[in-house]
């Protein structure tokens, strides 16, 4: 018999930063649906106790995009708490102002506002929500946070007996005659250190291969350099998650992405593996 679930229902008025929230939970390990049917929640949780990874945590957001299904939801939150579920229920509210700034900046249509305008939409909106307003554990009025504050918000109010995940490290090596790598956050170049390739005898092989890593570890400029490199990732990474960031990838670049670029890659994750960090290596170009 599966045990007891928990689980956080958010809902609330459109652009009082619900989906940034449920985003925030899936970073620190809670299985989470958007715009979800209030009828189908049940449905969710006996998925949840047939999965072969085991989720004890599941938080769903459900609005009024559910149409009439969002009816439903007193009825269905009932027999989840009396199958023994914890259920909370989070109610995301915001001044109407706030409101019609966000949707403002972001361009985006009121999903209520048909032909009317956002204020008009606001309005039907807060009042269709006032019943499930009603049912809410805890309403959250995020007028005065930013996306940052929110996350913070969220991991320490909910994320703290699980502990929140550190942030993940995606190392990539690449060759630059093949291209940069798009999906980055930062690119650094090391073709300024000596080539493996122009030695005959590792030419053939990859930076995987320990003569190769020998060839390039033993430079003092390349020390020098990993050296820097890590104090820099140390200094960092507590800032980058500190202001919501739950990744960074990080791509270093040879002539060819498969001898230097790789030696530093793999040099970074044997620094970087014996913390919390979440990290993934990908050699892109290795055997071109």
């Amino acid at each position: 018999m599966a045990g007891p679930l928990d689980m956080i229902i958010i809902t609330g008025l459109s652009g009082s930063g619900k989906s940034f929230a449920i985003r925030a939970l899936e970073d620190n390990g809670f299985f989470c649906i958007d715009n979800i049917p209030a009828l189908l929640i049940p449905k969710v949780i006996d998925l949840s106790h047939g999965h072969e990874e085991e989720i004890r945590r599941i938080a769903l957001g459900v609005d009024l995009r559910g149409g009439q299904f969002l009816q439903a939801l007193p009825a269905v939150l009932s027999e989840m708490r009396d199958a023994g579920h914890r259920v909370q229920i989070l109610f995301f509210d915001a001044a109407d102002e706030v409101l019609l700034r966000r949707f403002s900046e972001t361009r985006r249509p009121h999903p209520l506002a048909g032909q009317g305008s956002i204020q008009e939409g606001i309005s039907r909106e807060r009042k269709a929500l006032e019943p499930i307003r009603a049912l809410a554990d805890k309403i959250i009025d995020t007028s005065d946070f930013n996306v940052h504050q929110l996350k913070r918000e969220m991991e320490q109010q909910f994320c703290e007996i699980a502990q929140p995940r550190r942030m993940a490290l995606f190392f990539t090596s690449f060759g630059y005659k093949y291209g940069i790598p798009h999906d980055t956050d930062m690119i650094l170049d090391v073709r300024f250190l000596p080539n493996p390739y122009f030695v005959n005898e590792l030419r053939p092989k990859t930076g995987l291969d320990s003569t190769v890593r020998q060839y390039v570890l033993g430079k003092q400029e390349t020390r020098v350099f990993l050296d820097r490199l890590y104090a820099l990732l140390e200094f960092t990474l507590p800032l980058y998650e500190r202001e919501g960031k739950s990744s960074l990838t990080l791509a270093l670049g040879c002539t060819g992405g498969r001898h230097r670029s790789v030696v530093l890659v793999e040099e970074l994750q044997k620094r970087f593996g014996g913390g919390d960090l979440r990290i993934h290596v990908k050699h892109r170009d290795i055997d071109k």
